[in-house]
């Protein structure tokens, strides 16, 4: 019996990968037909095949149907065109009955028994009407799915604020999420135009080097502190991180310093502070030597004269007797 292996499985040029197992010999790049959720569909090997005895798997893999043979890439092929047809005519249909939907686009799978159109919509919309009259001219199944706007991008493709095609539509297999708090991070201005992306959220390139601002500014101090710079004290109002330079200043004046400045001036008062702590070890033998001596003294001293005391105060009470007796 041959040994099952995982495989990684990708759809489109830049989407998800699902994974599956197989049994056939098969390589990177190779094309494959599957069954998914949405029924048979060809996809492209894009993992090196392992062993599926090291993952621990809670449920069991989907196995790859066959290797694509040249049958199926050119039915692939044929309802990539038919799908271009049928979105044409599907947003015809749209506008003759009035709904408030975008279409954007169209895939079939592999054995053209199903139809997917997918669209933009604001609003939730009432497509029964629409169903019924695509059943009847596509002959097969129909479904109408809704997309967001990242997806809208990443199906249509397009260009940046930089000039480079969009990430989404080039190397972004997953959408991950994507924060006002990593634009403030990076201490960009909140301008939401200018931080979004085509698709109108927040650019996706925000993530990529949010963690490295992070740990950048580990070594810098924050806007706000209180720094003691040439024996004076200022407070930082802003700091460039690009170029390792902090803005500071007082009632007096404004500076403008590289973090390397601050450090080394930090590191001298630091030395300068731990010349002035330290004391040799010897010093602080002697001295805690001289102080016990002292304290050794000092005890005899304070037994001697509170014994001087007792004897005074016993002749003085003796002396008291005797006065008392002869009255």
């Amino acid at each position: 019996m041959e040994e099952k292996q995982l495989v990684g499985v990708r759809f489109k040029s830049v989407g998800k990968i699902y994974f599956f197992s197989t049994t056939i010999a098969l390589q990177k790049l190779d094309k494959v037909v599957v069954e998914t959720a949405r029924g048979l569909e060809m996809g492209e090997i894009a993992t090196e095949l392992k062993s599926i005895e090291e993952f621990d798997l809670d449920t069991e893999l989907k196995q790859i149907i066959r290797k694509a043979t040249d049958e199926d890439i050119e039915n692939y092929e044929r309802n990539v065109i038919k799908a271009k047809e049928s979105l044409i005519l599907c947003k015809e249909i749209i506008e003759n009955f009035k709904l408030d939907m975008r279409l954007v686009h169209c895939e079939y799978t592999l054995d053209a028994s199903k139809v997917i159109f997918m669209y933009i919509s604001d609003e939730r919309v009432d497509f029964r009407e629409l169903l019924k009259e695509l059943a009847s001219i596509f002959k097969c199944r129909i479904e109408l799915r809704q997309i967001g706007p990242r997806d809208k991008a990443k199906l249509i493709g397009g260009l940046g604020s930089c000039g480079m095609p969009l990430c989404c539509s080039t190397f972004l297999g997953e959408f991950d999420g994507v924060s006002i708090n990593m634009a403030k991070n990076q201490m960009l201005a909140i301008n939401i135009e200018k931080i979004s992306g085509s698709c109108g959220r927040l650019m996706c390139c925000l993530k990529y080097e949010d963690d490295l601002y992070t740990e950048i500014k580990k070594d810098f101090p924050k806007i706000g502190n209180k720094v003691t710079f040439e024996d004076k004290q200022f407070k930082v109002t802003s700091v460039n991180v690009l170029n390792k330079r902090i803005k500071i200043e007082n009632s007096e004046q404004i500076l403008f310093i590289t973090l390397d400045e601050l450090q080394a001036k930090k590191r001298i008062e630091k030395n300068q502070i731990e010349q002035q702590v330290v004391v040799p070890a010897e010093k602080l033998v002697e001295k805690a030597d001289s102080k016990a001596k002292y304290t050794k003294q000092n005890n005899k001293q304070q037994k001697k004269q509170n014994y001087q005391n007792s004897n005074q105060n016993k002749q003085r009470n003796k002396k008291n007797d005797k006065k008392n007796g002869k009255q």
